[in-house]
């Protein structure tokens, strides 16, 4: 599989990291208010979004669903950071739309190989590096 860069990336977390790793990316947009989602979105126009399960909570199912009706976000892959696995609400993000699902122990192992990449091929590295230290 052919890896993709992503062009712009929106990242919906608290404000817990400082500017300065924001600064070395360009293309990264971080959004700590969950009344700006949706204008970010139509704004920025990213590739790719992040959401911190953690820290949206309940909203996370309305937040999906208005941006799956909405045909402006077709294009739109969604990305989910979760604490914990569990196997209800990952599977309603899935079926809400969420193309990739991160867990904090996926990051907390040793990797052996490259394999963790390898399944997050539409992600760039860049940007899972700052996902662990996103949870509320």
């Amino acid at each position: 599989m052919i890896r993709t860069r992503f062009k712009k990336v929106l990242l919906v977390a608290p404000d817990i990291f400082p500017d300065q790793l924001l600064t070395d990316y360009k293309n990264v947009k971080h959004i700590q208010a969950l009344s700006c989602i949706f204008p970010s979105l139509f704004e920025l126009k990213p590739n790719l979004i992040i959401l911190d399960y953690d820290y949206i909570g309940n909203d996370i199912e309305k937040i999906l669903r208005r941006i799956k009706i909405n045909k402006f976000y077709s294009k739109l892959k969604i990305c989910c950071y979760k604490s914990d696995p569990d196997e209800k609400t990952d599977s309603l993000l899935k079926v809400l739309g969420v193309d990739q699902l991160f867990y904090r122990m996926d990051f907390a192992k040793p990797q052996k190989s490259k394999t963790l990449l390898n399944n997050f091929t539409a992600i760039d590295a860049a940007i899972m590096k700052w996902v662990p230290g996103v949870s509320h």
